[in-house]
Parts: C-alpha cells; structure tokens; sequence
C-alpha cells in the first residue's frame, strides 16, 4: 500500500490553492475549450497547430487542476502559535550577522515557499535552522553549497 503523502499549508495557502483551482475550471478551462473548438474549425487537425497548441494547454491545465486537488485532498494545516517560537505561519526578523542586514521572512510549507515574497519553507536551510529558536538566539545556516553564515533572531511575530 503506498504512503499518503500529507501537505503542510497555512491557512492562506490552502485558500491561494482553492482560489486557483476555480479559476482554472471555471476561467482557464472554457478559454481552452473555445481555442479548441476554433482550431477544429480550421479544418485538417494533423497539421493544425493552433490545435496542437490548445491541446497542449488543455494537458497542462488538467495536470494542474489534478496536482492541486491531490494537496488539498492530503493537506495538513498547519496551526499558528501563539509561542514566542520560530515556526511554520510565523513571520521572523533576522540579521545575517556578517553584513548586518536585516530581512524579514515568513515561515511556510514548501508548497507555498515563494522567495520573491520572502516566503521561506521550513525545509529550506535557512528555515530548518531557524526552527523553535527563540528571539536572540545566534543560528547558523549551512547552504546546499556548503557555505556557512549565522543569522540572529531579532523579532517573531
């Protein structure tokens, strides 16, 4: 029997996902079937690749939709605390103590991990090393590369 894999989200990212997934049946799907039904207009569909195209659309939206229904049928969401701790749905201040710069990250499952918005996973080396530390607290984070830098704990909220 296989494993069932679970997926921790907050709450906001299972309401990101369910918000996507009706948007791509209900928008994205009908903009396909029309692009569909006028490549089939055109006539031959062997050569037709504004077919090809729409089909290929149609493949990559299905898989979509299936990938997004498979995490929200096995999510685990992931309750914020109240503790002053370093944990998923957290948001922490830190200062890379090397440079003296100050960044903000937001703890997340690694569904939702998206560094451009400063969401980190609690997978990622920078997350793991952060995990149930305390304000003040001194972690060092060791990169897949190899390099070591530490990080002070300034604020969790």
């Amino acid at each position: 029997m296989a494993v069932k894999q679970l997926f921790q989200l907050t709450q906001e990212g299972v309401k990101n996902l369910e918000t996507e997934l009706a948007y791509l049946k209900d928008v994205k799907r009908e903009e396909n079937k029309e692009a569909l039904k006028e490549a089939r207009a055109q006539g031959d569909l062997s050569e037709n690749a504004d077919y090809d195209a729409a089909r290929n659309e149609q493949a990559r939206i299905e898989a979509r939709i299936a990938e997004i229904e498979n995490i929200l049928k096995n999510v685990k969401i992931i309750k914020t605390t109240t503790e002053d701790i370093v944990n998923i749905g957290k948001t922490v201040t830190v200062k890379f103590v090397e440079t003296g710069e100050i960044k903000e990250f937001y703890l997340v499952g690694s569904i939702e991990a998206d560094p451009r918005q400063r969401k980190i996973s609690i997978e990622s080396p920078i997350g793991k090393s952060m995990l149930n530390k305390n304000e003040g607290d001194l972690v060092e984070v060791k990169t897949e590369t190899g390099r070591l830098f530490k990080l002070e704990i300034m604020e969790i909220k």
